[in-house]
């Protein structure tokens, strides 16, 4: 009689963590969405000057003094750190390391899915932001220089689709449901930090914030699901 042939999971470990499905991201795009769906319909309801989108931005700031954010002394030049990890020159940079550590590791269809689909979400963000032409907020001060439209933010965007696709992307490289729980946290964790320092620093709306997060997480689990579409194949 012959034996049945072993299962999947046992001959291949990496496939079962290619399937898994990376509900944290999948719930963060939701909320996402919905708190999109809130500020945008604030935005619209709104008879005065008083919508979401300003209750939250005022927020940030010393009441009656919009020049003065809240928090201690030292507050305004940590929030520039943290926003620096969504730019464009730290984000290549982790892309760069990523893709190369992928390819020492043999997995040559992996790194090229992470630039393929970092480099891609980025020129989709850029044509957004000039289809939709938004102008950046003039309601508080800004705390630091901006020249570009605002819709969506492109901090918040351009680090979800970094890091929440390199952390679905790496699934089959590492084991362990904790390291893969770990990588998910961190991930989630540096993207909330970055589009909120946007609002703090004053140089994007929250609806511009919360545009970028759905679209990033969206990204993120459009091309998770392709490499486990390719994976499937091979």
């Amino acid at each position: 009689m012959t034996p049945p042939a072993p299962q999947l999971e046992t001959l291949r470990p990496e496939a079962a963590a290619s399937r898994r499905v990376p509900w944290p991201i999948v719930a963060a795009a939701g909320f996402a969405l919905l708190l999109l769906a809130l500020l945008w319909l604030g935005r619209s309801l709104a008879q005065g000057p008083v919508s979401l989108d300003r209750t939250i931005m005022l927020a940030m700031r010393v009441p009656g003094n919009p020049a003065q954010p809240i928090g201690p002394a030292w507050l305004p030049s940590a929030v520039r750190d943290i926003t620096a990890l969504g730019s464009t020159t730290v984000l290549t940079l982790v892309v760069t390391l990523t893709a190369v550590f992928l390819l020492l590791q043999r997995r040559f269809r992996s790194a090229a899915l992470v630039v393929a689909a970092t480099t891609l979400g980025a020129w989709v963000i850029t044509l957004i932001k000039a289809l939709v032409s938004r102008a950046r907020p003039d309601l508080i001060d800004r705390l630091m220089a901006e020249t570009s439209h605002s819709f969506p933010s492109g901090h918040a965007a351009n680090s979800a689709i970094v890091y929440l696709t390199l952390a679905t992307l790496l699934f089959p490289v590492v084991s362990g449901w904790r390291t893969r729980a770990y990588l998910l946290t961190v991930a989630l964790t540096l993207v909330a930090a970055i589009g909120i320092s946007r609002l703090y620093l004053g140089v994007h709306w929250p609806s511009d914030v919360a545009a970028g997060w759905a679209f990033g997480s969206a990204w993120a689990m459009l091309w998770w699901r392709l490499e486990l579409t390719l994976f499937r194949k091979k």
